[in-house]
């Protein structure tokens, strides 16, 4: 059996932060990129603009996921304005294919719901692509990523 806890202590939550900085970033992350990652929780667990999840399996840690929870203009396609980006969703490998990543990610989406986000969306690696697409994500073919071109490279 899966089970999902809320974490708000921010050690708990840099600890998982930082392995999935390593294991999907695939970097070591330094000091500055750390007390960074530790403001930022301090400010948005406080206001509860942050929500982060823990999954166990048999008692031992095994996932995580959480929700950053913000608003924007209202829309047509999102009426109150309120957006859900979901990040930090992980799983160990020792854990994967067994229905971890779809727990989190269904409990996210539902938190999301319940606090009236008429936009939920996420960043996905290839790996993790079929898991969202089950769970009802499609792409999203009309967004762009801002990437400064500094002098002297290729654009």
């Amino acid at each position: 059996m899966i089970t999902l806890k809320q974490i708000t202590d921010i050690q708990t939550l840099m600890l998982w932060r930082e392995e999935v900085i390593r294991n999907v970033f695939g970097v070591i992350p330094d000091t500055e990129l750390l007390e960074s990652n530790r403001e930022y929780y301090r400010k948005h667990i406080a206001d509860d603009s942050h929500l982060a999840f823990v999954a166990e399996r048999a008692g031992v840690e095994c996932g995580c996921g959480a929700v950053c929870l913000t608003a924007e203009l209202p829309s047509p396609d999102n009426r109150s304005g309120l957006c859900a980006y979901l990040m930090n969703i992980y799983v160990r490998k020792g854990f994967r294919n067994q229905g971890i990543a779809h727990t989190i990610v269904r409990r996210l989406v539902e938190e999301a719901q319940a606090r009236g986000c008429g936009k939920i969306y996420l960043e996905t690696t290839a790996e993790g692509k079929p898991v969202y697409s089950s769970l009802g994500f499609r792409d999203m073919p009309d967004m762009m990523k801002y990437i400064e071109v500094r002098e002297g490279s290729k654009s």
